[in-house]
């Protein structure tokens, strides 16, 4: 094979951990250095995975004429700027999701990408696991007829991340929205066939983050009285084709989720020949002439292993074989639009169009 693509990682706390294995695995790429703005992290990480080329300032890494690809897991505010700097060095850019904060941190990461004509790939790890993969392959098959609602929702009991990149906003951009809202988004977007949204009405509450002893089951510690992102938010999504859908997120719900896990994450989708449930891989439809209702579930559900791994490794080989980003940042967009829409109606109080 040709010569492996060199990664270079920057932020190498909490999420990076999950995209190591991926590139260890990949058999066209190789991580070759780290960045991060933590001295005493960067060596343990870089003694961890055997990597001796450390840089505490990640523009230094941008401008290391070996790397190929930048991977960037920061918290959010600071995906755009180093993402620009790195395609603008001609690197590829995978980056943690959200791709940016804000719509127009979104279009200026485009309008580098295009400039530089390398490739740009949000980390939506859910596409990459073998449910997912196997309903969309039914879903392109037609077996729902046309998708024209859909409800989504990612809830967790008790459970904030209370560390300050995520509860403050002028690290985070957001709450549950941004952290949490994005994964089941995208993914609800990806199984509709990305149709355009083109208004939302959205509520957000901070009703238990700021009551008296609150705190969360992440770490059982106490939550800051002073977190200034919303605990909850919802919407009502409205699609240039005449889709909906209802959107439901939180860290912090009085609400049953599964025994051993942290989260309540689910999607149906309906559509005018059947409907679908995920992570089920439910399939549901009715045969009218027969007045027959049918429920089946996907049987052969591949193992594609992890999936943050495999976002991983399917970047690489877009790299390596020139083919198209797996999660192309034009869909980033669209989610990046609703839920920016989100907060925007949400502050107002109105339906918020997204359309112009």
């Amino acid at each position: 094979m040709s010569k492996p693509l060199n990664v270079g990682v920057i932020g190498v706390g909490g999420i990076a951990k999950m995209h190591f294995p991926g590139w260890k695995e990949s058999p066209h790429a190789q991580v070759t250095a780290l960045a991060d703005l933590a001295p005493e992290m960067l060596r343990r990480t870089g003694a961890a995975q055997g990597i001796d080329r450390l840089y505490e300032n990640p523009q230094d890494l941008i401008n290391d004429p070996d790397i190929d690809i930048v991977d960037i897991c920061t918290p959010n505010a600071y995906h755009m700027p180093l993402a620009v700097a790195a395609l603008e060095a001609g690197k590829h850019v995978i980056c943690e999701k959200p791709l940016a904060p804000t719509p127009d941190d979104v279009r200026t990461m485009i309008a580098a990408r295009d400039k530089s004509g390398k490739k740009l790939m949000t980390a939506q790890h859910f596409r990459f696991q073998g449910t997912s993969q196997a309903l969309k392959a039914e879903l392109d098959r037609g077996v729902l007829g046309e998708v024209y609602h859909a409800r989504s929702w990612m809830l967790r009991r008790n459970w904030t991340p209370v560390r300050p990149t995520f509860i403050y906003k002028k690290n985070s951009g957001g709450g549950p929205c941004i952290d949490i809202g994005v994964h089941i988004l995208d993914l609800t977007l990806w199984m509709m066939g990305h149709p355009k949204p083109v208004s939302v009405s959205g509520v957000t509450q901070e009703r238990l983050s700021h009551q008296e002893s609150a705190f969360s089951r992440a770490n059982n510690i106490a939550i800051p009285p002073d977190m200034d992102v919303e605990e909850f938010a919802a919407a009502f999504v409205r699609f240039e084709n005449g889709a909906t859908l209802n959107l439901e997120v939180s860290w912090l719900l009085h609400h049953k989720v599964p025994e051993n896990k942290t989260e309540d994450m689910q999607m149906w989708l309906y559509g005018d020949k059947g409907g679908a449930h995920w992570p089920s891989s439910e399939l549901l439809s009715t045969h009218n002439p027969t007045r027959q209702i049918f429920d089946a579930k996907l049987q052969n559900i591949p193992n594609l292993g992890e999936a943050h791994a495999r976002e991983c490794i399917e970047f690489a080989r877009c790299v390596a074989e020139d083919l198209p980003s797996p999660v192309p940042a034009e869909e980033s967009l669209d989610v990046t639009l609703i839920l920016d829409g989100l907060y925007r109606s949400a502050q107002s109080g109105r339906e918020v169009r997204l359309d112009g």
